[in-house]
């Protein structure tokens, strides 16, 4: 009698904590997941499935806070993020009439090109969307071959996108343009200024005295086009500009 052998046939599936089965099945809803499995008791546990791939949750640990997102976290690898993102973005704008960009629940911003995006659901989970030949390395941090303002902004660029730390990306900025603001070119300037904008609005932080910086700002035709060519995905930006 042959004896069994392992076959490269796994499926893994993530389990979460659920601090709210009904909100948190309203968000996934609302995406367009399909809700496989539910109960409330004896303990709370909730299957959801969309496409191809399924994210389970169970109890929350006591004491847990979604507020500080330190809750579960699921990478979904994908050939291109773009269609994700896009899809999950017209699903809320058709329920809630907005995309939910800050608090809980939303969903980072996707910028052209990127390689990643992450949903963050009401109860602090993390579903990260990820492209499959997304670069094995990368320069956290900053470039090493770029300085001052132009640093900064690779950095805050790592920070948001593979971090989803809009926070200390707000921070990182806000001192490069201090320092090196005045000594940049425009266009550079502009753009600092218009993710810090971006960055505040996302916060709930006021978006003066950048909005006005960024308004006292002359650019030159050139300048317009290398900034709407790296920031067009940012919905207010012609209302930002000078």
């Amino acid at each position: 009698m042959s004896e069994p052998v392992i076959r490269p046939n796994e499926t893994t599936v993530p389990l979460m904590p659920c601090t709210s089965l009904e909100e948190t099945l309203a968000f996934y809803e609302t995406l367009g997941f399909e809700a496989t499995y539910k109960q409330s008791k004896p303990y709370v546990y909730l299957a959801v499935r969309w496409s191809g791939f399924e994210l389970h949750f169970g109890p929350a640990p006591k004491g847990l806070d979604p507020a500080q997102e330190h809750s579960g976290c699921s990478l979904v690898m994908v050939d291109a993020v773009a269609p994700y993102h896009a899809a999950f973005v017209a699903a809320m704008r058709r329920v809630h009439g907005k995309v939910l960009s800050s608090g809980l629940p939303r969903i980072t911003r996707y910028r052209p090109g990127a390689s990643r995006f992450t949903l963050i659901d009401p109860s602090g989970n993390s579903i990260v969307f990820v492209q499959r030949d997304e670069p094995v390395e990368l320069e956290y941090g900053g470039s090493k071959r770029l300085t001052g303002l132009a640093k900064a902004l690779d950095n805050a660029r790592i920070l948001r996108e593979f971090k989803n730390d809009d926070l200390q990306a707000f921070r990182a900025l806000k001192s490069a343009v201090r320092r090196h603001g005045a000594d940049a070119p425009a266009a550079e300037r502009a753009i600092a200024l218009c993710h810090l904008v971006d960055l505040a609005t996302v916060l709930g932080e006021p978006t003066e005295p950048w909005a006005a910086d960024l308004r006292g700002l002359e650019l030159t035709a050139g300048d317009r086009r290398r900034v709407e060519s790296e920031l067009g995905h940012l919905p207010g930006l012609q209302e930002w500009l000078p």
